[in-house]
């Protein structure tokens, strides 16, 4: 056998390892996980691959898309909205969504993902323009749950859900910003006037309290003070008219039970006190013309004390 004879079957079985190869790599797919692969047969959709070992018609099949089935995040460009009261904001914002129909999303769309971004931005200059400046920051979530409902009914189709879109940031003018911060001021110097002002009312309002107590308080000690010193002067002249009628008795079980008697004894004693006492307080006094004076004022006095008896006692002389 010649040395090209050789060669030459060397050769063919070379390029029919060659063409096995070829083949194997064109048949056989393993596909990652949380993966999709759409196959195209002779140009037209067959099936989807997931995850795992595949094997494909050489030379038939075709995987035409490659999709991954886990959640996406998109940035969604800075764009300027125009709010209901004619204020524009720059407004940025990131998208969050998920292939759940891979051949879908393939034939659905040529670039699902730049659609939902065109999407998101369009939704949301419709939402802001509904709104006022204060409320596009009062309502984030209100704006960002609208935008992913209008998302989520457009992406349908696609196969793709969006599960999210969160507002990054919102951005209005500088001359607005100024404006607001000079209302924002405005506001907390308002809030510490009234806050100042409550607070001065409320205290005028307990020192007037405090005062109205201490004059009740008072008025009440001074009340409670008059009635405790009547009390008191209406017990010693008790106490002084119990121990007076207890020494009367005490005089007049001396003489003889004789009430009157001892009532005159007292009473001359108190005239000729006092009589004394007069004596004592000038160098000059008048004294009466009968010493005897003294017996009659203490005769009169009885009859005042027992006028019934001195009455009885006319009446028996009458009739002796």
């Amino acid at each position: 056998m010649s040395l090209f004879e050789s060669f030459g079957q060397f050769g063919w079985l070379f390029l029919l390892a060659v063409l096995v190869i070829i083949v194997l790599i064109k048949t056989a797919v393993v596909v990652p996980n949380q993966s999709a692969y759409v196959v195209e047969r002779l140009g037209k959709f067959h099936k989807v691959l997931y995850a795992g070992f595949h094997l494909l018609l050489p030379f038939v099949d075709v995987v035409a898309y490659k999709r991954s089935l886990k959640e996406q995040v998109l940035d969604v460009p800075k764009q300027t909205c125009i709010t209901r009261d004619n204020v524009s904001v720059d407004i940025d914002g990131v998208l969050y969504l998920q292939v759940i129909t891979p051949e879908k999303s393939a034939y659905g769309i040529s670039d699902y993902e730049w659609g939902a971004i065109q999407l998101a931005q369009t939704s949301l200059r419709s939402v802001i323009g509904k709104l006022e400046l204060d409320k596009t920051f009062e309502e984030r979530t209100r704006i960002n749950q609208e935008v992913v409902e209008a998302l989520d009914a457009a992406t349908a189709p696609w196969g793709v859900k969006v599960l999210r879109y969160e507002i990054r940031d919102i951005t209005p003018p500088a001359t607005v910003m100024e404006a607001m911060e000079k209302q924002m001021r405005a506001e907390r110097e308002k809030r510490a006037t009234i806050a100042e002002s409550e607070g001065e009312m409320q205290s005028q309002i307990n020192r007037a309290e405090g005062a109205k107590a201490a004059a009740i308080a008072q008025s009440e000690g001074q009340k409670q003070a008059i009635i405790n010193q009547a009390e008191g002067e209406a017990a010693q002249i008790r106490t002084v008219a119990t121990a007076t009628a207890e020494g009367l008795r005490i005089v007049g079980d001396q003489l003889g039970n004789d009430g009157v008697a001892a009532a005159q004894l007292r009473l001359a004693e108190a005239y000729i006190n006092e009589f004394g006492k007069l004596a004592k307080t000038g160098n000059s006094m008048i004294i009466p013309a009968d010493v005897a004076d003294a017996a009659g004022m203490v005769a009169t006095m009885t009859k005042i004390i027992k006028p019934g008896q001195g009455l009885s006692a006319e009446t028996n002389k009458t009739k002796a």
